[in-house]
């Protein structure tokens, strides 16, 4: 009887977790965060789970996420498909690792509404993660904004833990998120990463009235270096790595983590209030860094 309803249970799991495509953004307070690695690793994690995942490449050039990857040819036709143009299944560049990945430069996504954006993201998919550029103000991309989640990458240190909170102070002003998932990068332990994320949520949940959803951590791992040098994701170079176990582990628990309306793209921009030195003091401590 207790494996029937096992059985019952994580049947009903899987079946809300398939009620249309789940869109995540990805982004980081800091370049070194490593929030591209974070979307090429989290893409081909899902994939090995049996996931089809799509990758929107915001951050086309050196740091994108065809370039980590050795190039990804003809990914880069995100005008065309939102106009109705091309099939996205055309449009796309498929990775071998089972992944599809389409870049969506700057230019590319301007001037669309949310109906046109939707044939991009509520595709066939199971998962779009959107490798998100901020802007010149520290704004999403209307594209970026039609997500369910967005996911702050930081690493464990303390600039890092500063900006990624500074990252969400503009996000939460501009765009009026109240909730942000937060990924702690490159940690030497588990508790150092719980203690850096319990820090960044009491000072959000204090001063911004934004709750902050843990997200895990990922190891810090020097094979992930030499996964990017041969110009591939560590869970596939070297599977058995504390880091690509780390990434597993994320791509298994997201696909369960409950699905919130996208943000509206119609939402104006107001612009923060002038800082107090009493706000000067919400800035998480380095010492938990």
């Amino acid at each position: 009887m207790h494996k029937h309803m096992s059985d019952q249970a994580e049947g009903l799991r899987r079946l809300l977790a398939r009620s249309g495509s789940r869109v995540m953004a990805v982004t980081a307070g800091s370049a070194s965060a490593g929030c591209t690695t974070t979307v090429v690793n989290l893409a081909a994690a899902l994939a090995q789970q049996g996931k089809d995942v799509l990758v929107i490449d915001e951050c086309v050039g050196a740091n994108s996420v065809g370039e980590m990857l050795g190039g990804a040819r003809g990914a880069g036709h995100f005008g065309a498909v939102v106009r109705g143009e091309m099939a996205l299944d055309d449009a796309v560049a498929r990775h071998p690792l089972g992944f599809a990945v389409l870049n969506a430069a700057r230019p590319s996504r301007e001037g669309h509404g949310v109906a046109q954006l939707g044939v991009v993201l509520h595709g066939s998919a199971d998962v779009v993660l959107i490798d998100a550029q901020l802007d010149s103000q520290g704004q999403l991309s209307p594209l970026a904004t039609q997500a369910h989640d967005v996911m702050i990458v930081t690493r464990m240190a303390a600039q890092a833990i500063t900006d990624a909170y500074a990252c969400m102070k503009r996000l939460h002003y501009a765009h009026a998120i109240a909730q942000f998932r937060v990924l702690v990068n490159f940690v030497q332990s588990v508790s150092d990463a719980q203690t850096a994320f319990t820090n960044l949520a009491g000072v959000a949940g204090r001063y911004l009235t934004v709750a902050l959803a843990d997200a895990g951590c990922i190891a810090a791992d020097v094979r992930m270096a030499r996964a990017q040098e041969l110009s591939r994701c560590v869970v596939d170079a070297f599977p058995s790595t504390p880091a690509a176990r780390d990434f597993r582990h994320l791509a298994a628990e997201l696909q369960y983590w409950p699905m919130r309306p996208a943000m509206s793209s119609q939402t104006p921009w107001m612009a923060p209030a002038t800082v107090t030195a009493a706000q000067h003091a919400d800035q998480p401590s380095a010492q938990h860094a």
